[in-house]
């Protein structure tokens, strides 16, 4: 009876966690970045308070947004950068086969809507994965404020800066890594960026589908599923539905590759 009332309380606690993610206050929207717990993240990291204050007087920040909205679609005039404040979203463009390929998954603190800058126009679309909160920050306003903020410039260049490693990491990922480490990269990517964000890095909640975590890292779904009984198995993780505990990071961080877990540890320090 024990046993049973434990594994109850598990779920239960399970289920509340899960719950809380997907209720997002209007309070908790109108945070000012100067209060918000992603400020060293996002663009204000690096800025005086005064010059925070004239950056959030810009950013506009509206209703909660819901799984399958998009902030903007392919195609469409660049107006704005967006900013995950909570929840996460994706982007993605059209395949060749009539579908969708995948570009990346974005979480609190990260910035959308970066490459649209040199052609005035959307090349992908962004759909939110979960209930969540979305900083908009207009970009013409931000051009003429980063003008007189130094710091914002630089913020602006670290945050290019990191899109262009990205995009080399990603090349790397699907040239030179097979299946196995093709996820287990993706699982050590996900530790580190929700640890950098106050988050468990061993036991967290992935908003993505099975097939949405394929079609990014160049796997059929039959292919992830496959690998994520294996590595649970081998007692490297334990996965029910969404919810991932990884129970022996290092090794994971071994499969992914050497540099990967290089990195990791080094994020960890």
């Amino acid at each position: 009876m024990s046993t049973w009332v434990a594994q109850w309380n598990r779920q239960l606690a399970r289920y509340t966690a899960l719950t809380q993610r997907k209720v997002i206050s209007f309070e908790t929207i109108r945070v000012a970045c100067k209060n918000c717990t992603l400020s060293q993240l996002c663009l204000p990291m690096g800025m005086s308070p005064e010059d925070v204050d004239r950056l959030d007087s810009i950013v506009k920040r509206s209703r909660p947004l819901h799984r399958g909205d998009h902030l903007f679609r392919s195609g469409e005039r660049f107006r704005s950068l967006y900013v995950v404040k909570t929840g996460s979203v994706k982007t993605y463009t059209p395949s060749e086969e009539g579908g969708e390929q995948v570009l990346g998954f974005h979480l609190p603190g990260e910035i959308i809507g970066l490459d649209a800058i040199d052609q005035d126009a959307h090349a992908c679309s962004a759909k939110v994965l979960e209930t969540s909160a979305i900083c908009e920050v207009p970009f013409q306003r931000f051009e003429e404020l980063a003008a007189s903020i130094p710091s914002l410039q630089h913020s602006m260049f670290r945050l290019l800066s990191k899109e262009i490693g990205h995009d080399a990491e990603m090349l790397l990922l699907l040239g030179k890594k097979n299946a196995e480490e093709r996820l287990a990269a993706f699982l050590v990517s996900m530790s580190q960026r929700l640890s950098k964000r106050g988050l468990s890095p061993t036991d967290f909640y992935l908003s993505m589908s099975r097939h949405e975590i394929g079609n990014y890292l160049g796997l059929a779904v039959e292919t992830v599923s496959r690998l994520f009984t294996r590595f649970q198995d081998e007692g490297l993780v334990k996965v029910d539905r969404k919810h991932v505990e990884i129970l022996d990071l290092h090794s994971i961080e071994t499969i992914a590759g050497a540099a990967q877990a290089a990195g990791s540890r080094k994020h960890s320090n």
